[in-house]
């Protein structure tokens, strides 16, 4: 199998709909079954199953890992992070945003 990053979008949501209808059958549930307890119409869980939702909104995947028991797999997506010592101000506190210095271009040249 390639590496994930080598698919296209529309690949990969062909992918994840793929796996997801398979997780839904494993917890032993419809669509239909899956549609009510998340809360969407039976077409959305369709369409996603099938590759055909393209603009799948966050919150509805979300929905959707819910339905079939597998919101707390977003730990394995993301795992909190331990802190970073790069990511701290002089007083121990956390940075809030990166800022790069703006370049100034003086006759033609970078000068920072």
């Amino acid at each position: 199998m390639a590496q994930l990053k080598d698919y296209s979008i529309p690949e990969l949501i062909h992918l994840l709909g793929s796996r997801y209808r398979d997780y839904r059958q494993r917890a032993d549930m419809t669509q239909k079954e899956v549609a009510e307890r998340a809360g969407l119409s039976v077409v959305t869980v369709y369409k996603f199953e099938s590759g055909a939702a393209n603009n799948l909104s966050l919150g509805t995947f979300l929905l959707l890992l819910k339905a079939v028991g597998w919101i707390d797999a977003l730990d394995e997506l993301m795992p909190e992070l331990p802190p970073s010592p790069y990511l701290l101000k002089d007083n121990d506190r956390k940075v809030q945003r990166i800022r790069h210095r703006r370049e100034k271009v003086i006759n033609s040249k970078v000068k920072l």
